[in-house]
């Protein structure tokens, strides 16, 4: 279980103490997308593009594989060759931050993961909790210690999905496996809305610090309770930024106007995980990013609508997104 890359190992934080590299986790951390070929192979190719794209916007971290990669349609070959070439692009770097997920169900499998990518660079392990066939409460909690507990000192986002997995958290958990294990810096809130939980965690002592997830359809409201950032797909990254920038900057009008922009358009593909997949790779496909728009399947097939709207999109938004080599 090797991923080869020239990456130095990740158990030795950036700056050192509380100054590692979770600090870098700020704005928009992109979720990268896996490119496929129109027979359905991995585009190798591709994928260095993306990840050059998603380096070359100005952010400061990102993170693969996750619900955006498509990460349950790879075979572990597959993953393990493109989360290498994600770290030998970020090997060495201070100024970003390389997240790497862990979504296995079994605790064993977790934990061997987590360490597998922590030496080969990944600078943080973001979690997601175990939900198949609905394991219990405690039993996710023994998974997200026992995956703290392995990688440590290591950072983790813990991820919270529940409209994808089914499982509930609270703040009052969460400080609890802070307490405990003090690597676990960020939380990923992704319920629907996000923003009663990111409050929560933000009023905690110490605080809790959390992203916004979910395409980032409630980023002002999550912003305003104490999002440090947001976790979107990669297709369209420079939006996000123009968001996040506007509104860090004292420009909450014009953060809010954008974002007002842009919300009928991922409120609609929002409605079906796989159907913002499909729309993102054809946002990707249109700008010249990836060379087929090719979902691995079962997918969602956009129809006649769903492509002139982002046709429409891609209209409106055009001094935002320009054509990608």
């Amino acid at each position: 279980m090797n991923i080869q890359t020239s990456a130095a190992p990740a158990t030795t934080p950036l700056g050192g103490g509380r100054g590692d590299a979770s600090d870098l986790v700020r704005g928009v951390s992109p979720v990268l997308a896996v490119p496929f070929t129109d027979t359905g192979d991995v585009d190798v190719a591709g994928f260095h593009r993306v990840v050059d794209y998603v380096l070359g916007t100005g952010v400061t971290s990102a993170m693969f594989p996750g619900f955006a990669s498509e990460y349950y349609k790879l075979t572990e070959d597959e993953r393990r060759e493109l989360t290498g070439i994600l770290l030998s692009r970020t090997a060495g770097r201070d100024d970003f931050a390389a997240i790497v997920a862990v979504q296995d169900h079994t605790t064993r499998m977790a934990v061997a993961r987590a360490r597998e990518v922590v030496d080969a660079g990944a600078d943080l392990i973001n979690l997601l909790a175990p939900h198949f066939l609905n394991p219990s409460r405690r039993s996710q909690i023994e998974h997200i210690t026992a995956v703290l507990a392995a990688v440590a000192p290591t950072p983790v986002v813990l991820q919270y999905a529940p409209a994808e997995t089914g499982s509930s958290l609270d703040a009052a958990t969460v400080a609890g496996l802070v307490a405990a294990h003090p690597n676990l810096r960020l939380v990923k809130v992704e319920s629907s809305p996000p923003g009663r939980l990111i409050a929560e965690l933000a009023a905690l002592d110490p605080p809790v610090t959390a992203l916004e997830g979910y395409a980032g359809v409630q980023l002002p409201d999550a912003w305003r309770r104490g999002a440090v950032g947001t976790q979107p797909g990669c297709s369209f990254t420079e939006i996000y930024v123009e968001i996040w920038r506007r509104l860090s900057t004292g420009d909450e009008a014009g953060g809010e106007d954008l974002h007002r922009r842009l919300l009928p358009y991922i409120s609609y593909w929002m409605l079906d995980t796989e159907l913002i997949i499909a729309a993102e790779k054809q946002i990707s496909f249109r700008r010249g990013l990836i060379a087929s728009p090719y979902c691995r399947k079962p997918a969602h097939v956009l129809d006649a609508e769903e492509l002139r709207r982002i046709e429409v999109f891609l209209t409106e938004f055009a001094d935002l997104l320009p054509d990608l080599p």
